[in-house]
């Protein structure tokens, strides 16, 4: 018999209680009880969040909730920076650019992380920068970047920063009202632990006010209609109730647990498999990695699309392969939203095994030993 196990960084695995909420027969979206849910909802999403900002949500993927951070809070020719370290950070580019908009361009190796001096030669170059629009984990290389340094820098000038958190929201830290970050969004597949279809973004008062003059044309994704209709736990169009319903249970998982320490639990389960994969004589991809996923360099002799075909067909396991440039050459490894240690010792002696049976020469057992001394320590 064999059992799936998911290890992708987006849809990631969902608790039972989720699963079962969806079950359940539907609502009307606009009953007392959904009324109710949504309000339920956007309230547990500012502690996810770590604000007290209001958040909206869409009936859309993560990228609905960047496409919306674009056309609601810039106008046409406004000039923007843009850190594209991997295929999200370009994705912003590409929005960006799709509306007319100007982008200026921090092109990052991938893998790294931008440099924040960087930025801040930038914004003193172009004093006229509406927005900096910034990835928290890059998930196509598995780095981390350092938002609080970039949020130091806009702080202090008329530009906004934006922060695509789709895939790294509860699992790496991002103090949105501490840090003075302007708009954060995600989406429900991640580290929220629903299946795709939401997304999500909170505004500071920085971002409204930029909001209220912005020209770009918005009509389905305007965050404004979104906002008002949730402070009367309303929509201005048809939801994904079923989502909803779900999502309320994953949230009540993490209020439980607390968002500080569901980024520990996050941050021990990402220091464990690093020190997996480091025991197995493997590099790792980024160079500052993320709590989100792991990224693996592989050997140049191993065919990453093969490795990851013979672990689904014969294990069951659903590794991440990498994208574009970096298709067949890495392993994307997720430990994110519902998991925990256990998962992280299925995931490495799976990919043990996997090695080992494609001839690659490790020491077998090594990484599951360096996982479990992580947790022990």
């Amino acid at each position: 018999m064999k059992k799936k196990w998911l290890f992708t960084p987006g849809p990631t695995p969902i608790p039972p209680e989720a699963s079962l909420a969806m079950a359940q027969p539907i609502d009307y979206h606009r009953s007392a009880d959904t009324v109710a849910l949504i309000k339920d909802v956007l309230e547990k999403l500012k502690h996810v969040f770590q604000t007290e900002n209001d958040v909206l949500f869409l009936t859309s993927s993560g990228t609905g909730g960047m496409e919306g951070a674009v056309a609601n809070l810039l106008s046409r020719g406004d000039k923007v920076v843009v850190i594209r370290s991997g295929k999200f950070g370009e994705r912003w580019s590409e929005i960006c650019t799709a509306f007319g908009v100007e982008v200026i361009p921090i092109d990052v190796t991938y893998g790294n992380s931008v440099d924040p001096q960087t930025v801040g030669r930038l914004l003193t170059e172009h004093p006229d920068v509406k927005a900096v629009y910034a990835t928290l984990c890059e998930t196509s290389t598995g780095a981390l970047h350092d938002i609080e340094a970039l949020a130091g820098l806009t702080r202090v000038r008329p530009t906004l920063l934006v922060v695509d958190a789709v895939s790294a929201l509860g699992a790496d830290d991002l103090q949105m009202d501490n840090w003075g970050v302007d708009v954060v969004v995600s989406c429900s597949q991640k580290g929220l632990m629903t299946p795709p279809g939401l997304a999500f973004a909170a505004l500071n008062q920085r971002a409204w006010n930029a909001i209220e003059h912005s020209d770009l044309p918005k009509y389905y994704l305007d965050y404004r209609k979104a906002y008002e209709s949730g402070l009367e736990g309303s929509v201005p169009y048809t939801p994904a109730v079923t989502l909803l319903t779900a999502l309320q249970c994953a949230l009540d998982r993490i209020c439980a647990e607390g968002i500080r320490n569901t980024i520990a639990r996050h941050s021990r389960l990402a220091t464990a498999t690093r020190s997996a994969v480091k025991a197995l004589g493997l590099p790792l991809f980024a160079v500052s990695p993320a709590n989100t996923l792991t990224s693996i360099r592989l050997p140049t002799e191993i065919d990453g699309k093969a490795f990851l075909k013979l672990m689904l067909d014969k294990y069951g396991i659903t590794y991440a392969g990498g994208q574009s440039q970096l298709s067949g050459k890495i392993v994307r490894i997720a430990h994110l939203g519902w998991m925990n240690e256990n998962d992280v010792i299925v995931a490495i002696s799976a990919f043990e095994r996997g090695l080992a049976e494609i001839g690659y020469d490790i020491p077998l057992g090594a990484g599951v030993t360096a996982a479990q001394e992580a947790f022990a320590r």
